[in-house]
């Protein structure tokens, strides 16, 4: 049975840029209204993606909070309580994502990488099920949005690397957990958009797309698309479902 997303409540962690846009988008067009979570992103970046969201003829409210402290899951779900009452859908799309060699990595870079990644998800899917158990009919779906970290060895990120490593574990282990009543996935997006701090050209990027199965790269909206299908689609749970165009085959 595929579930209906309209007037669901979905929360999106990093909604004003990149993929969290997109999959805010995505989940709005199907009928959702969206808690649009973010921290870094530029005034004008939040207004514009909020404005992009209400246009579907949907609410979306914003909210400014850093995910690297504990006190910031708790502004983000005061505000869910405040604005919506309860919550349906979430996707832990927040990410930080450094380039290091192993031996360069920092105790800071280490503690500030696994701390929105790792930690800020695990207590965002605790804060959701104890939320979604509130719910007319008890349940939900939370999506973690990985990488290739998770599927082995990533020599220029390797704290990233096992961060998302950790969240698919996190995944299958939430997965098991909340079971029957919330559904609990993982993406694992490929090149779908140029890393943000490094100059790629056209060129370079076409030439990272020619690595995978498919020969090109993808964009944002491929993963928004899978959202979307692992919230409709009820009869999925504990899986990783990879939009990297066979990335993994080669």
């Amino acid at each position: 049975m595929r579930m209906d997303l309209s007037d669901k409540v979905a929360l999106v962690s990093g909604a004003a840029r990149r993929v969290g846009r997109a999959i805010a988008l995505e989940l709005a067009k199907q009928g959702a209204h969206i808690l649009a979570h973010y921290h870094r992103a530029e005034a004008s970046e939040v207004r514009d993606a909020l404005n992009a969201i209400k246009s579907l003829g949907v609410d979306a409210h914003g909210v400014a909070a850093d995910l690297s402290q504990a006190e910031g899951v708790d502004l983000v779900f005061a505000a869910l309580r405040e604005r919506y009452g309860g919550l349906d859908i979430v996707v832990n799309s927040a990410s930080v994502f450094q380039r290091r060699g192993l031996l360069d990595v920092t105790l800071e870079d280490w503690d500030l990488t696994m701390a929105i990644n790792l930690r800020a998800p695990f207590l965002i899917t605790q804060r959701a099920a104890r939320l979604m158990a509130e719910n007319p009919i008890p349940g939900g779906v939370i999506i973690n949005i990985c990488d290739a970290g998770a599927d082995g060895p990533w020599r220029e990120y390797p704290h990233h690397g096992i961060s998302k490593s950790a969240l698919w574990m996190l995944t299958q282990v939430s997965a098991l957990t909340l079971g029957p009543s919330i559904r609990v996935n993982a993406i694992l997006p490929g090149a779908v958009m140029k890393p943000a701090g490094r100059a790629i050209s056209d060129e370079d990027w076409a030439r990272i797309g020619e690595r995978n199965v498919l020969r090109r790269t993808g964009a944002p909206e491929d993963v928004a698309r899978a959202v979307v299908y692992l919230c409709q689609e009820d009869f999925i749970t504990g899986e990783l479902l990879r939009i990297n165009a066979g990335e993994h085959l080669r």
